[in-house]
């Protein structure tokens, strides 16, 4: 049979069609999920997601950035968000919460074995893991000086580690916003009140600073060089980097380490929220979080979380001694003067 042009224009448009409706079921077979990139990513990817996706048959996808940076991107798409789920810092994924940028999540009974303080937001949101910033250290500096571990905040303000304090920046941070609170505190300061710190942090630690860093990833080469002694840090992150052979100690400050969980969300509007919503709760899972603590330091948020991996489990029993002396933060007045204190910030101290 000849094939005429007005055939080949048919064969052409059902061909289209098919690539077009393929593509599409391709697509809604794709969930987003926007976190942290780096150990958290590659963790997550090779260890956590792949049993999601073989029993649910979708492909999970990270979309990397800091907690600021998915939470600008879901706020300027908010109609058509580029992520279904999203891993945020406690407090930033508050204000996502009271942003409307979130859909309550499904109930379930995993939500039932998490860490009360986990459990966020009327059910909005809720920790995927929990941590803490205390205080770490260049292990190999401090031996080579015998020097002794550091005990409090206010070490950073000791004049032996001038040009070797590194400090995150606190607009871009929460390791640095973690630092700069629990020194205000020091100085008589409250969440809601932060002129103590400021009025004394360019007399105390500011000496101290090398440089302010926007995010962590430049402290395992900081170390390596011997330009950084001591900094803000969780032990998670000291955790991963002695793993790959940086010379990082975690010490506990006396005054306490500040509670810091990632916490998710599905988010609102998004593309295919019965799904998101499944990989939400899978994610809280003792099979989830084991994975993620076994592979990638991530300290359980789900209470009934074991593994069989004994180093993994000795961690947990460290984070369990440094949470005695844990402080939580109050985020709602954190929040409510963070603009002011970061433009505070970059004129007095990051000048």
């Amino acid at each position: 049979m000849t094939l005429t042009l007005k055939h080949l224009a048919a064969a052409l448009l059902i061909a289209a069609a098919g690539v077009s409706t393929h593509t599409h079921a391709q697509d809604a077979k794709t969930l987003y999920i926007g976190m942290n990139g780096g150990d958290m990513e590659r963790s997550y990817t090779k260890y956590v997601f792949p049993a999601f996706e073989k029993i649910h048959g979708v492909k999970v996808v990270v979309v990397p950035g800091t907690s600021s940076d998915i939470l600008a991107k879901v706020q300027a798409s908010k109609e058509k968000p580029p992520v279904n789920v999203m891993f945020l810092d406690d407090g930033v994924m508050v204000r996502a919460v009271k942003m409307g940028l979130c859909s309550k999540l499904d109930d379930s009974p995993v939500l039932k074995d998490l860490y009360p303080a986990a459990r966020m937001a009327g059910g909005m949101s809720a920790g995927v893991n929990v941590g803490m910033t205390g205080i770490a250290y260049n292990k190999k500096m401090f031996d080579e000086k015998k020097w002794a571990a550091p005990t409090s905040w206010m070490d950073l303000a000791d004049p032996k580690f001038k040009g070797k304090v590194v400090f995150q920046s606190m607009p871009a941070s929460t390791f640095g916003l973690h630092g700069f609170l629990m020194f205000n505190r020091i100085q008589g300061g409250k969440d809601n009140n932060v002129e103590p710190g400021f009025t004394k942090w360019a007399s105390t630690i500011g000496p101290n600073v090398l440089e302010y860093i926007p995010s962590s990833a430049k402290l395992s080469e900081m170390v390596q060089t011997g330009e950084a002694a001591i900094f803000p840090l969780t032990p998670t992150a000291v955790a991963t980097q002695k793993a790959r052979g940086v010379p990082m100690e975690y010490a506990q400050p006396k005054e306490g380490s500040v509670l810091l969980m990632v916490a998710e969300c599905v988010v609102a509007n998004n593309s295919n929220p019965a799904m998101a919503q499944k990989l939400a709760e899978f994610l809280l899972t003792p099979q989830a979080q084991a994975a993620a603590l076994e592979f990638g330091n991530q300290i359980p948020s789900n209470q009934k979380t074991t593994t069989a991996n004994a180093n993994a489990n000795a961690t947990v029993e460290r984070f369990k001694g440094y949470m005695k002396t844990v402080i939580t933060l109050d985020w709602d007045a954190i929040n409510a003067s963070r603009p002011e204190w970061n433009a505070r910030w970059n004129k007095t101290v990051e000048r």
